[in-house]
């Protein structure tokens, strides 16, 4: 979650050029860990000479916190995995993430993809799960910073599902055989151009839709919280504090709620799509 802090200084020096722009550069990536008022950390930016290409390479905030939720994922499983070694019953956090894969094996792999080919993508899909769960809720922690409300990081993920999903439906039906299956049954010859190009199409915007949806959602439940302790100051009286900060409070305890289900819409549409390119026959 933001600083109340740093909102409230930052609000006051910029309510008066512009209403919106203090909104922005609490939203956008910088190079600035910012912990006032205890301190701010300069990231550092190098340059790397490959094949004699200068590449100019810079560590921002959210790349900060995209290393941290692969940390505490990471961990997580390592511990709940190391967990079986003590006992067979785990307890606690281990039992807790446990519950949670059996969940997505139960309804989500199983009834999208199928019972056969649970071992094969469940640990693709448990990961994208616990991944972006951590980056949304780290957002609402003070001074946290939500690597999902970057499209960098949600086309990247997409990225990845997409991959996912054409390797299944190769792997399945073969590299001719998945482009054939793209193809519904008993179409006109002269229409199969048209509907080549419009289901290869098809291919891209299921990602594209993954990393807007992720995007969108995270991004603004942030601008609504800060738009309304804007208002405190842009009205500029004190009547209005209740009234901005109930509603602040609501929208931050519904962001919990939406961290939790953009991560499930988001496995889940994976799985779902992943299921469609192997049982192309349906």
């Amino acid at each position: 979650m933001i600083d109340s802090t740093k909102i409230v200084a930052d609000t006051l020096h910029n309510t008066e050029s512009s209403s919106g722009s203090w909104i922005i550069e609490h939203i956008v990536d910088s190079n600035v860990l910012d912990f006032e008022p205890f301190g701010v950390i300069h990231l550092p930016t190098f340059q790397l000479n490959l094949f004699g290409i200068t590449l100019h390479v810079e560590i921002t905030k959210h790349v900060v916190f995209l290393w941290l939720a692969a940390f505490i994922v990471g961990s997580l499983l390592i511990y709940t995995a190391r967990s079986y070694k003590k006992s067979f019953i785990p307890r606690g956090v281990a039992n807790l993430v446990e519950m949670i894969i059996q969940f997505i094996k139960d309804e989500i792999v199983t009834p999208t993809i199928g019972e056969k080919y649970v071992p094969s993508f469940l640990p693709f899909l448990g990961t994208v799960f616990f991944f972006i769960l951590t980056c949304n809720l780290l957002g609402l922690l003070p001074y946290g910073a939500t690597a999902t409300s970057n499209i960098s990081v949600t086309a990247s993920l997409a990225l990845l599902s997409f991959i996912m999903i054409q390797f299944a439906g190769m792997k399945k039906n073969g590299v001719i055989g998945y482009f054939k299956g793209l193809i519904p049954h008993g179409v006109p010859v002269f229409l199969l151009p048209i509907m080549f190009v419009v289901e290869v199409l098809g291919l891209f915007t299921k990602p594209f839709a993954l990393m807007i949806r992720l995007f969108a959602n995270m991004t603004a439940g942030h601008v609504v919280i800060l738009a309304l302790i804007g208002l405190i100051f842009i009205l500029k009286t004190p009547f209005i504090s209740p009234v901005s900060i109930l509603f602040a409070l609501f929208i931050y305890l519904l962001e919990l709620l939406v961290a939790l289900i953009q991560a499930y819409i988001f496995t889940m549409l994976s799985s779902l799509f992943i299921g469609m390119a192997i049982h192309q026959e349906h």
